[in-house]
């Protein structure tokens, strides 16, 4: 009686143990199928992203370049990202970044003083605008207006302080391939006799990837600089748009005659892209750039929303 009950109890252990095994790969079963829809459809909405994008830019009179990338899939949308385009006020996010790569090799101190200049105050400067020409600041003073009210006159002392030669080589070691710097902002005189600051689509888009992986030299540097571009004043291009309430946008603007231009990390509750837009165009004001800039991003945040 003894075995008997033993060999029944053996086989209904059996019997749980195998039922739930089978179980369990049903249900493994069910899930990988279920993510493979998923994925799926989530292709499906990538492609008819990208024929948005491609039909949006064939009716635009302009010259756009442009990277769109899904951060969690690291799938890659671009259209001419390679082409060199004069980079206006995007340069000051290398330079930014130059400062701090400076200060880690310890060849500069953030919290070193500085004098203004006269031949540093140009337009285009909404916080240094009215400082008299003597005034000083710290390294660390001048970075924040540059970036987020893109200061024209902060960013050329930057520009003094640090030399065009060091800058330059800071933009290779950090991995740009073809962004320069050669003349300060608003000097329209050297850009006439042909010096012009370029960048591409693909060196910005290159730079915010690697703040937002935290790859930019550490974890608590590629969050500031994040944290920084977050706080951007200039507001009429990508985040136009795109709603507020749960949406962090990290981004930097550019404007000059006949370039207008707008990158940076969008945030939302179902997932990050990045979104490079430089434009080229002969229209006499900005507004119709601007406003391809912002149909872009509307269109990008609606492909996460129809996910």
């Amino acid at each position: 009686m003894r075995k008997k009950t033993i060999f029944v109890f053996l086989l209904l252990v059996l019997f749980i143990t195998s039922a739930y095994f089978s179980y369990s790969a049903y249900r493994n079963f069910g899930e990988a199928k279920r993510r493979q829809l998923l994925l799926e459809r989530r292709k499906a909405a990538w492609g008819n992203l990208k024929s948005a994008l491609k039909n949006r830019i064939e009716v635009f009179r302009g010259q756009p370049s442009i990277i769109i990338k899904d951060l969690d899939m690291d799938w890659e949308i671009d259209f001419n990202k390679d082409r060199l385009v004069p980079s206006a006020s995007l340069v000051k996010i290398p330079i930014m970044l130059s400062c701090f790569c400076a200060a880690e090799e310890k060849k500069i101190n953030l919290k070193s003083t500085l004098y203004l200049k006269a031949s540093e105050k140009v337009e285009g400067s909404k916080v240094l605008g009215d400082k008299p020409v003597g005034s000083v600041f710290t390294l660390e003073e001048l970075i924040e207006p540059m970036i987020i009210q893109s200061d024209n006159t902060a960013t050329n002392a930057l520009i003094d302080f640090l030399g065009f030669d060091t800058l330059n080589v800071y933009f290779k070691k950090m991995g740009l391939k073809n962004t320069n710097i050669v003349r300060k902002m608003m000097d329209f005189e050297e850009r006439r006799e042909g010096l012009e600051n370029y960048a591409t689509a693909e060196d910005m888009a290159f730079l915010l990837e690697e703040l937002y992986r935290n790859n930019f030299l550490n974890k608590e540097i590629s969050k500031q600089c994040l944290l920084l571009l977050g706080q951007q004043k200039i507001n009429d291009r990508i985040p136009k748009n795109l709603p507020k309430d749960g949406t962090f946008i990290a981004h930097k603007t550019g404007l000059e005659r006949h370039v207008c231009h707008d990158v940076g990390i969008v945030y939302t509750q179902k997932g990050n892209f990045l979104i490079c837009v430089l434009v080229k165009h002969e229209n006499k004001l900005a507004k119709p750039a601007k406003k391809f800039i912002s149909d872009i991003a509307l269109l990008t945040y609606n492909y996460y929303q129809s996910l």
